[in-house]
């Protein structure tokens, strides 16, 4: 019996973020016990920001000319495998820098070229998006959860066989989607440039790097915050989980909030909250009940932020541009912004403190706010503004 579209899609959102929920939390504490330097760490996870920047489009480019989306991800998926492996020999930032760009820059493909597929699958009814990439946190929850455990018990170079899995069951996933039975290699490809450039489009992109480049901190150094503060790697764990619970909820119930809330009031609800949660976080470490109030508002800051920004990108072009302006999103919010949030924390964590690092991701999550307040607004975005 062939496994519905629906649970294969949602299948590879699981393990892609299993990985990420393995990954993202506990390989700053790896490096960190290999003896990486706290600028080290932020040059190294940037390059998945680098990658994010460069690779998707590459990839995105090459998926709407050829009409073959689900090949790309497939074998971006097992190369990435490849690369990660380089991390079972290497213990040197040299080394660590080369598997750290091989892994990062196939991996990096397969997210936007996933969300058009899945785009594609929803034409008439895309307000379901959520629910199937809401099986990528519950990917991310179990991860985070069971390797926190795990990595308590074990240690952390157990990390490197937790994360190797979960890129096979990508891989494995992958080989199980289909291609759209419609697509095929566009004869004329519609310039994206005129829609790039309008104030609207610039404004929202722009919004979207500096919301990236907020969570940059978070990102890299919070566990390293947590640990630091004296909680272990099962609570640090837990709180990770609660995050992405609240996420949950957001992808769950955002065609609801739809019906009542403009796109452009969602995305700035986030952005506002956004501010306050990385402010506690930096402020409020010895507080576990803020530290809880603040991992809550990952429903807003990550669900809701990046739920409403495929909306937005779903309303304004059609399906043949989907693939280059998912890469183009990506690449500049979470690539470049993510890069530049990233770095800055390297920079700033040792020199200024874990306070000062986190009010200028704050400070970004500000300017991001302005921007969306000032340059999404009339008739340009009336799609987007319309309930």
């Amino acid at each position: 019996m062939r496994i519905p579209p629906y649970w294969r899609l949602s299948a590879w959102y699981f393990f892609y973020f299993a990985f990420i929920g393995a990954f993202a939390p506990y390989f700053t504490l790896y490096l960190q016990s290999l003896g990486q330097t706290a600028f080290a760490i932020g040059v190294l996870m940037s390059l998945m920001q680098v990658m994010r920047l460069l690779a998707p489009n590459l990839w995105g480019w090459l998926a709407d000319r050829l009409g073959h989306k689900v090949a790309i991800i497939r074998l971006s998926a097992a190369l990435a495998l490849a690369g990660f492996a380089t991390f079972f020999f290497a213990r040197e930032f040299t080394g660590l820098f080369i598997g750290m760009a091989l892994m990062a820059f196939f991996w990096s493909a397969s997210l936007p070229l996933v969300e058009a597929l899945t785009l594609d699958q929803l034409k008439s009814a895309p307000d379901r998006y959520g629910r199937i990439r809401l099986w990528g946190s519950v990917g991310f929850i179990a991860a985070v959860t069971g390797s926190g455990v795990l990595l308590d018990a074990a240690g952390l170079p157990a990390l490197l066989w937790i994360c190797s899995a979960l890129l096979a069951g990508i891989l494995g996933i992958a080989l199980l989607l289909d291609e759209p039975r419609s697509e095929a290699p566009p004869v004329v490809q519609v310039p994206l440039g005129p829609e790039l450039r309008r104030p609207a489009m610039v404004a929202f992109l722009l919004a979207c790097f500096f919301m990236s480049a907020a969570h940059g901190p978070f990102y890299f150094f919070y566990s390293i915050h947590l640990v630091d503060a004296g909680y272990g790697k099962t609570l640090v764990g837990a709180l990770w989980s609660l995050g992405v619970v609240a996420e949950i909820f957001v992808f769950i119930y955002m065609p609801r909030l739809l019906q009542h809330f403009s796109l452009r009031a969602i995305l700035l609800a986030s952005f506002a909250l956004a501010v306050l949660r990385f402010l506690l976080i930096g402020w409020a470490v010895e507080s576990l009940l803020l530290l809880l109030l603040a991992q809550l508002m990952h429903g807003a800051t990550f669900g809701a932020f990046h739920a409403g920004s495929v909306a937005v990108l779903n309303r304004w072009f059609p399906p043949q541009q989907q693939a280059r302006v998912q890469a183009i999103y990506g690449s500049i919010s979470f690539g470049a912004g993510g890069m530049l949030g990233g770095l800055l924390a390297g920079q700033t964590w040792d020199s200024l403190g874990a306070e000062l690092t986190f009010t200028i991701g704050a400070g970004f999550a500000a300017i991001g706010w302005i921007l969306l307040w000032r340059g999404m607004h009339g008739p340009a975005v009336s799609a987007v503004t319309a309930p």
